[in-house]
């Protein structure tokens, strides 16, 4: 999208199934592992670039070796900075010494990072903090093998007030106020809860401390301790964990909001936040990939034997749709072919816009991610263009000329790349008045690409807070002297903050939103505007199931089109020529393009979770109050 907004973040979970001696004998290293790894982490690293962690387990290592690593990096470039550490461990090493080359018993006891269980993570700081203590995984640490644990996570939780608290009441003095933190603390206590009960038993029937450990780690009910753990949890999540003693597990949300995919063969389990991660990594069917369901975790024992467990009663499904807009690869199957569906239809909307004269009218899109929707409106605006050749044809009938059947087949839609980012400039003045002319340069134009009086059809992935769109695209874009400049958004008005994961936590910050209050502002509403804000106030000590998502108020008086030519309004830098439309999807043909995933919360305000109409109407109190400050 032209104005970038922050990214999910990204899991990836490996666990070998043979010895580490099988893999060196089949792929030449016992580093397989570790170089899938990179992998996956790399083929994810769209969903984050402010950091990268890895960590791995060692199974079976005696007591004084070390079994678990980890390394974390918010480097500019993270996911080759972990792994160049980590390749310049394993390489000392190995000059060091020679024997270890060949030897894999002796590579596994003495480098560190190889391990039969490995956990990757890339990250976007939600909240700003891009400091290597806020990079995942965490590392709860105990002198137990099966008290460490080792999380990471793809997730926001909208209580963590409610968490902390939780925890404080139990005797814990969790070290912040953080969500990460208090998930970690969470499944900590349950986990050092059930050891303790387990190792209790287990002396009451006769067996030693010597004897007891192995014991824990084959009956621990890791199922059990999630279940515990996520009684109360608000929020949309995809946790993984490991366990020291070599146990490991991925728990998704009730309402399946964050992706979580998974393989399986006699090798390997394979775990990530996006499909084709898995299978261009391992080379396998498309079809072996399975996608874990709401509310469930794949749990993988130390003896690995992996199954399936429901944890949560699952909600109605409410799948992230900005994952298939936007956030996830669109080399996956399934998103490839929605990205195409949302272009194709929009059409209607566009032909509509130009009054049919497909002929006089250039089409292209800004930036690269919208290419894919850009492929179902053009081939849509093809198709359109058929069919009216057909009735030309069919209207003239046998008397047709070669030079008049020659005339209708070759129009075409136009098809230009008109903008091109300038991936090198960076806008390093951070002073709001002094760099929008250096904003207004982040993209190049293609000059002659557009004839004077054409009509010029751009379309985005989405229209956030149209700042870039303001500020440079569409003063450039009128250069060409189009007559009228079409902003196509293949994703629905933008109205609602998202509190699941993704940076877009105030209202004010939404061109939708701002174009709604402009719109209130004309017609002498905003004592509407005041009402809703008291209605908001009584909603802060609320109950989950009384809680009403009541900004809802604050768009009803008007129409999506009516929203979208004040977009438009808005959005006209002073001076253009060029007429200005802005034209957005409806919530109905997201649904169609995108049936499996409909959380659309970001678009109608129909929140899976309570907490997401908490944090809502905490948004628009701290509008009103002109707080800038995030509401969860």
């Amino acid at each position: 999208m032209s104005d970038a907004i922050k990214h999910e973040c990204g899991i990836s979970l490996i666990r070998l199934l043979k010895p580490l001696e099988y893999y060196k004998e089949k792929y030449g290293t016992a580093f397989y592992g570790v170089n899938k790894m990179y992998l996956m982490m790399e083929k994810q690293h769209n969903r984050g670039q402010d950091g990268a962690g890895f960590a791995s387990i060692k199974l079976d290592m005696e007591a004084g070796e070390r079994y678990m690593s980890r390394v974390r990096s918010a480097e500019n470039q993270p996911i080759q900075d972990i792994f160049a550490q980590i390749n310049d461990r394993i390489n000392t090493a190995l000059q060091e010494n020679p024997s270890y080359e060949d030897n894999v018993a002796l590579q596994k006891k003495h480098i560190p990072y190889i391990g039969e269980l490995l956990l990757g993570h890339v990250r976007y700081g939600t909240f700003g903090k891009n400091s290597i203590e806020s990079v995942h995984p965490f590392l709860r640490q105990n002198n137990w093998m099966h008290r460490n644990l080792i999380v990471a996570g793809n997730f926001n939780m909208t209580n963590v007030n409610e968490l902390f608290n939780s925890l404080v009441k139990i005797g814990q003095h969790p070290k912040e106020m953080a969500d990460t933190v208090t998930v970690m603390e969470k499944i900590g206590h349950f986990l050092d809860d059930a050891v303790a009960k387990l190792y209790k038993q287990i002396k009451k029937e006769g067996y030693s401390k010597l004897e007891a450990s192995p014991i824990i780690a084959e009956r621990l009910n890791v199922a059990k301790i999630l279940r515990r753990a996520a009684k109360n949890w608000d929020g949309g999540y995809a946790m993984a964990g490991l366990l020291g003693h070599g146990d490991s597990f991925v728990l998704r949300d009730p309402s399946g909001i964050r992706p979580t995919y998974y393989y399986q063969d006699d090798e390997v389990v394979a775990i990530a936040s996006e499909r084709p991660a898995i299978q261009t990594v391992f080379n396998v069917k498309y079809e072996d990939i399975k996608e874990l369901d709401p509310g469930k975790a794949i749990i993988i024992k130390k003896d690995g034997t992996v199954s399936i467990k429901q944890i949560l009663e699952p909600r109605e499904r409410k799948a992230c749709s900005f994952e298939r807009i936007y956030f996830s690869r669109g080399s996956d199957k399934e998103i490839y072919q929605e990205r195409k569906e949302l272009g194709k239809l929009l059409f209607p909307q566009i032909l509509s816009s130009i009054d049919n004269d497909i002929k006089n009218t250039v089409f292209s899109y800004i930036p690269n991610t919208a290419e894919t929707s850009f492929f179902g409106m053009v081939k849509e605006a093809q198709n359109s263009l058929n069919r009216k050749k057909e009735e030309q044809i069919l209207s003239i009938g046998t008397k047709i000329t070669l030079e008049q059947l020659h005339e209708i087949l070759e129009v075409r839609p136009r098809i230009e790349k008109v903008a091109i980012k300038d991936a090198k400039l960076r806008t390093f003045i951070t002073q709001d008045s002094s760099r929008d002319d250096l904003v207004a340069h982040v993209y190049d134009i293609s000059y002659g690409s557009v004839k004077k009086g054409d009509n010029l059809v751009i379309i985005d992935d989405s229209i956030v807070r149209g700042t870039t769109l303001k500020k440079s695209i569409l003063k450039i874009l009128d250069r060409l002297h189009p007559k009228k400049i079409i902003v196509v958004s293949s994703a629905p008005q933008i109205r609602y903050p998202d509190c699941y994961g993704i940076d877009m936590a105030k209202l004010e910050d939404f061109i939708a939103f701002r174009a709604a209050l402009a719109l209130h502002e004309d017609n002498n509403t905003m004592h509407l505007v005041e009402e809703i804000y008291k209605k908001c106030l009584t909603q802060i000590n609320s109950k989950d199931k009384d809680v009403v998502n009541y900004v809802k108020e604050f768009y009803a008086p008007f129409t999506a089109d009516e929203i979208s030519k004040k977009t438009g309004e808005l959005l006209s830098p002073e001076g253009i020529n060029a007429e200005v439309e802005i034209i957005y999807q409806t919530i109905e043909n997201l649904h169609i393009a995108c049936p499996k995933n409909l959380g659309d919360w970001y678009f109608t305000g129909d929140y899976p979770t309570p907490g997401g109409n908490r944090v809502v109407n905490k948004a628009f109190i701290n509008f009103f109050e002109g707080k800038s400050e995030r509401a969860y």
